[in-house]
């Protein structure tokens, strides 16, 4: 596109699909955020259209219009009914598209539709604005559906839903300008749907970026890991009592594509050593097998608490000892563990539960930042808590030091958002990066151990 092009349509304004959006804490919502905040400080018109509801709670009311940090926000009313059934999530996801198609169509000064996968399907109503008004679009694959159905066992790959879902992705996957997967794992699944129209030319493989504004306190330098958790000092650990305890905590979305069965099997292995705690933070369907496995085993070593305010994040987070991170045995390319990034943000060892190879194990292989544990090995996750427990205050420092170097130098926020921006405004304006930058690297075939030095030649 010619410069005098570009100038053209600068002025036009970003519209961005996400049916969940910051204040709410959900993480697809937080991240959508970054983007929509650092395009609005480039200068450019950004509105978002989301629920006026919490994803996890709807009972939870947000201002209908608001102007957060230049972005344009409007929350579409009856966009969410919570997530406590499927009939309620299809009833919440079908008013928000109905409402972001209308949205969209009348839109005034349209530039360009950047959406992810919240709801699944909004690529959808984003090809049909983006086909009617005749602007590109671009695509945040925060994971990737019949895919997830399928290895979870709800769908077979001959019913006639997941072929729709199918022909959906496909068609979303050729209108789309920018691809943006997680991993290369996620990349290759991509690539594999229409493999004659060459996507890797126009896939950008990123993983997420942790959030440090809200895990490093302002104006800090150190961040929360400066202080040793077992000191006691942590607000979070006075609140529950865990002051003197070594942690091993999960925070995040509680999913079958997630399994936590193994690691609570272990803690239940653990119910008589007074020194260890488990701590599980977040929601989601699978905080049903948790409660009852503490219900069920009287494992009083074992807490279950809410998603945490953005605000008390960091003391969440820098509460743990090590970090537990899941992965699905068939999730590998269709999901991305991205809690692992937050968890090395505040400098701690990670517990990895999950198939190799994997985006996470290719972390560990590269940097001795944790361990790795089969699903239902549960002696191996006996032995590896065992082994980080033991190894003491210093050698954990160590480990936790290592994991935000690696963070620092290839996966901060900062780096990872800026250059998302940078291929964003290529895709949406036609606005070449500033600063020059590889792009080309990403469209070749990365060896086994890339997915870290992938992101240096973003």
């Amino acid at each position: 596109m010619s410069v005098s092009s570009y100038n053209s349509r600068r002025g036009r304004t970003l519209l961005i699909y996400s049916q969940v959006f910051i204040p709410d804490p959900a993480s697809v919502g937080q991240h959508m955020a970054d983007v929509a905040v650092e395009m609005a400080r480039r200068g450019y018109p950004v509105r978002v259209y989301t629920s006026a509801r919490g994803y996890e709670d709807p009972a939870i009311k947000y201002p209908p219009r608001e102007t957060l940090r230049g972005v344009s926000v409007r929350r579409l009313p009856l966009a969410s009914f919570g997530k406590k059934s499927i009939v309620t999530r299809v009833l919440g996801t079908a008013a928000f598209m109905a409402q972001a198609l209308v949205a969209g169509l009348c839109t005034r000064d349209l530039g360009g539709v950047f959406f992810s996968t919240s709801p699944p399907l909004v690529g959808v109503i984003a090809s049909i604005v983006g086909w009617a008004r005749r602007v590109p679009i671009a695509y945040w694959a925060m994971d990737l559906n019949p895919d997830q159905l399928i290895a979870l066992g709800k769908l077979k790959p001959a019913d006639p839903a997941a072929r729709l879902l199918e022909a959906v992705n496909r068609h979303i996957l050729r209108r789309s300008e920018l691809i943006v997967a997680l991993d290369r794992f996620m990349a290759d699944r991509l690539e594999r749907r229409e493999p004659a129209l060459h996507l890797r030319d126009k896939i950008l493989v990123m993983p997420p970026w942790p959030h440090e504004e809200h895990i490093m306190p302002a104006g800090s330098t150190k961040g929360p890991s400066a202080t040793e958790p077992g000191e006691g000092d942590n607000p979070f650990r006075i609140r529950h009592g865990l002051a003197g305890k070594f942690i091993v905590m999960y925070s995040g979305n509680h999913s079958p594509s997630n399994p936590l069965t193994t690691v609570l099997e272990a803690a239940i292995r653990f119910k008589n050593d007074p020194t260890v705690r488990f701590v599980f933070v977040g929601g989601g369907i699978g905080k049903k097998e948790v409660e009852a496995v503490i219900r069920d085993h009287g494992l009083t070593h074992v807490m279950s608490l809410p998603y945490q305010p953005l605000a008390e994040l960091g003391q969440s987070l820098s509460a743990a000892d090590v970090h537990v991170v899941s992965l699905g045995q068939e999730m590998v390319g269709i999901i991305h563990p991205c809690k692992a990034y937050g968890a090395m943000a505040v400098g701690r060892p990670l517990l990895y539960f999950g198939p190799l190879p994997s985006h996470i194990s290719d972390i560990l292989e590269a940097h001795p930042i944790g361990r790795c544990v089969a699903h239902g090995d549960v002696d191996a996750a006996v032995r590896a808590i065992k082994e980080l427990h033991g190894a003491g205050p210093a050698a954990r420092a160590e480990m936790g030091n290592r994991a935000r170097a690696v963070l620092r130098e290839t996966l901060g926020q900062e780096l990872l958002c800026s250059r998302f921006c940078d291929r964003l405004e290529l895709a949406i304006y036609g606005k070449e990066p500033s600063v020059a930058t590889d792009l080309t690297a990403i469209a070749a075939k990365p060896d086994d151990s890339a997915s870290l030095r992938l992101t240096q030649a973003v």
